[in-house]
């Protein structure tokens, strides 16, 4: 045997092994190059095989049918299987047709239900029925993902709900809705659902009620003029005994029922309270260049009404840009959408520290006078434009042994009330307290996608599940069509790209075919005058 030989018979040998370990799982390697790196599981996903003592199952249930005629299916295979390489046999991954398998009936009563898409195929249009869902078993434990098509968010939910089953813990959140006026199954149902698919079970508190000291975290929802002190008493104890609070809080009231009335709130201690602690909600609205756009109606003359849609200023969309990026709640920051917002001022003391986490653009000013809502009049809302013109916190958070706003107070009484309030603690723990200038921020008047995710993100920051904050919709975003504020360079960049789609492209395009034209003529020249020097 020569030595060409020998040495082909080796590199084919050392392929050949490579190849098997690939089709194995055991060997993984893949080049991503998106943005955010989506198709990389993170440092955490990787390492989480040191936290589970015990062999995790992992079965992807996916229609033989629905991989044949979409890409997804093979993405999220993909990371399932990156997965199982990085787990060193702690995590075991599989995928079944529940067809062939005959599960239907299994999986449906995990809750992986069917879905119908419509199918072409030999030019006939058919709907086929599919499953596509994952479910996660641990000891006598099952998870499941009832379904999954994206991998926006698939990471976060293997790595969450895996560390959750091994750890034996309920993530929970608790709810205080302040205002009267709204309902959490109603006016918050869309966030109640985004919270319970990231894997969080929702606890409803009424105002007043006592607060577990094993609720995670706490979201609570207006109440500026309702929450009264035995309400306000319960929440800031839940914060000394170290317990983390979402504030989402108006400074004004703009009656969004009726003809967009705006008034002050009367403070019954929310307010004052959330200043004790070192935010300032003020009574006062922000506006913004960075706008929504509103739709209402006007009567003409004659009676016929009149569909108007204008940019609101009162409604914000803050954008990505202007989140806190060195913050891991909005390292990733995809914008959210706020209504009749009020701004904060942080004065922290002590040992607690204060960061903004979003601001508006400096493109935006207040109303703290005269308010007025209605966007039939424009002019009217920019009023106080030039005096207040600058960037404005709307959403801060603050970390620390925060000072009890009862300290040295007497206990608050509620007439009726048959039972006594616990005692402070001798000492405040290290809390969290994250507070947002609008109680609409997750209410029914969202339409945006990145508002829900970012409570999301709220919940895991304040559950303490810091390490997984960041990898959580890690799919690049496409971000606001309406990004640039400033009228003149908004102007200048519509120019430039009339410019260069109408003008720079079709000229290249054409000078490419005179150029090549001109190639194949000097060719054939070439080549005539080639064949008569021949002759």
């Amino acid at each position: 045997m020569t030595r060409k030989q020998v040495s082909t018979i080796t590199a084919l040998s050392i392929a050949a092994i490579a190849l098997g370990f690939l089709a194995s799982g055991r060997l993984w390697f893949r080049i991503d190059l998106s943005r955010n790196h989506a198709y990389t599981i993170s440092p955490v996903s990787r390492n989480l095989y040191k936290e589970i003592p015990d062999q995790v199952r992992v079965t992807y249930y996916l229609s033989e049918k629905l991989s044949a005629i979409h890409p997804m299916p093979a993405e999220i295979t993909g990371l399932l299987r990156e997965y199982a390489a990085y787990a060193h046999g702690k995590i075991r991954v599989a995928v079944k047709d529940p067809a062939k398998a005959r599960l239907e009936d299994v999986i449906e009563q995990f809750g992986i239900v069917p879905q119908q898409i419509q199918t072409i195929e030999k030019d006939q249009a058919s709907i086929a029925t599919v499953y596509t869902g994952i479910t996660i078993e641990y000891l006598d434990e099952i998870e499941t993902l009832p379904f999954v098509f994206s991998l926006d968010t698939l990471e976060y939910d293997l790595t969450s709900r895996i560390r959750a089953m091994v750890r034996g813990t309920v993530r929970e959140i608790g709810v205080i809705v302040g205002d009267g006026a709204k309902q959490w199954e109603q006016d918050f149902n869309n966030l109640n659902q985004f919270l319970q698919l990231a894997g969080f079970r929702v606890r409803q508190i009424g105002a007043g009620d006592e607060i577990p000291d094993d609720v995670g975290a706490l979201f609570v929802f207006g109440g500026v003029e309702e929450l009264d002190e035995w309400a306000l008493y319960r929440i800031d104890r839940y914060i000394q005994i170290g317990g983390r609070v979402l504030f989402a809080v108006d400074g004004v009231f703009v009656n969004s029922q009726g003809n967009l009335e705006a008034r002050p709130l009367t403070d019954k201690g929310l307010l004052a309270m959330l200043a004790s602690y070192g935010a300032t909600v003020k009574s006062e609205l922000a506006l913004d260049r960075s706008a929504l756009t509103i739709q209402y109606q006007t009567a003409s003359r004659s009676g016929m009404r009149q569909v108007h849609l204008t940019r609101y200023p009162l409604w914000i969309g803050v954008l990505a840009e202007n989140g806190n990026a060195k913050h891991p709640l909005t390292s990733r920051f995809g914008g959210l959408d706020l209504f009749w917002a009020s701004p904060i001022e942080l004065s922290p003391s002590g040992s607690v520290t204060a960061e903004p986490l979003f601001t508006t653009t400096g493109e935006a000013w207040l109303e703290t006078k005269d308010f007025y809502a209605n966007p039939e009049i424009p002019y009217m809302l920019e009023a106080e434009a030039s005096s207040t013109k600058g960037k404005k916190v709307m959403g801060a958070v603050l970390t620390g042994a925060f000072s009890s706003h009862f300290a040295g107070r007497a206990k608050p009484e509620r007439e009726g009330a048959t039972e006594t309030l616990p005692d402070m603690p001798a000492s405040a723990k290290e809390a969290r307290v994250i507070v947002i200038g609008d109680s609409d921020v997750a209410s029914a008047f969202v339409q945006r996608r990145e508002n829900f995710d970012f409570m999301a993100q709220v919940a895991l920051y304040l559950s303490n599940d810091d390490d997984i904050i960041n990898i959580r919709n890690r799919q690049s975003q496409a971000g606001r069509l309406d990004k640039i504020t400033d009228e003149t360079r908004r102007s200048a960049a519509m120019n430039t790209a009339r410019i260069v789609n109408l003008g720079l492209v079709p000229l290249l395009v054409l000078a490419a075919g005179l150029f090549l034209r001109w190639r194949r003529s000097d060719k054939n020249k070439t080549r005539n005058n080639g064949a008569n020097d021949g002759i």
